[in-house]
């Protein structure tokens, strides 16, 4: 399935935010916001493009993503021409209809067999984890938690002990984002 150039743009400009922020750029409150509602926006519409409701989206879309990209342009415009030439090619190519990233296909897995009375929640990170560290948490918050792939796990257990167990676990997307 190929993208959409709004996605595509949404996309470019998450990176381009992520890149701000790891050369410590203060970033406005309302632009991480804006790029949530964009792509709100863009899955709201890609459920069926021909739906008229949903065509009026298009415009909401178009006018979050406008907002976003011209806020972080004006930020990397700061850091330089260069450094903004770069980031402006790739919209460009985006708003040709280029794929400048490819798009994960990614599908939703129905989990069976959880025991009765438990919860589960799927916890997916970008960098593989040590499953010794991982299990550590499991032990101490009284939960399950398995491993799908060294990236994707999945923890099963009581409300409550998720809960302290994903609050754990948060540490880890701390460590994955900070330099």
């Amino acid at each position: 399935m190929s993208s959409l150039p709004a996605e595509q743009t949404w996309m470019i400009l998450v990176e381009l935010l992520t890149d701000l922020r790891r050369h410590k750029v203060q970033i406005p409150p309302s632009i991480p916001q804006n790029i949530r509602l964009a792509k709100t926006t863009i899955n709201f519409y890609k459920v069926d493009p021909t739906d008229p409701e949903r065509i009026m989206e298009a415009k909401r879309m178009n006018e979050f993503l406008t907002s976003v990209q011209e806020a972080l342009m004006a930020l990397a415009d700061e850091r330089g021409k260069e450094y903004s030439d770069h980031w402006l090619d790739k919209l460009r190519r985006a708003a040709r209809g280029e794929e400048v990233y490819p798009l994960k296909e990614e599908r939703s897995k129905f989990v069976v067999g959880a025991p009765p009375g438990f919860s589960m929640v799927r916890v997916n990170f970008k960098i593989p984890l040590a499953e010794d560290r991982v299990q550590e948490i499991a032990e101490y918050h009284n939960v399950i938690i398995e491993f799908e792939d060294d990236r994707l796990v999945a923890v099963y257990g009581d409300p409550e002990n998720l809960k302290l167990s994903l609050k754990e676990l948060g540490s880890f997307f701390k460590e994955q984002i900070e330099p």
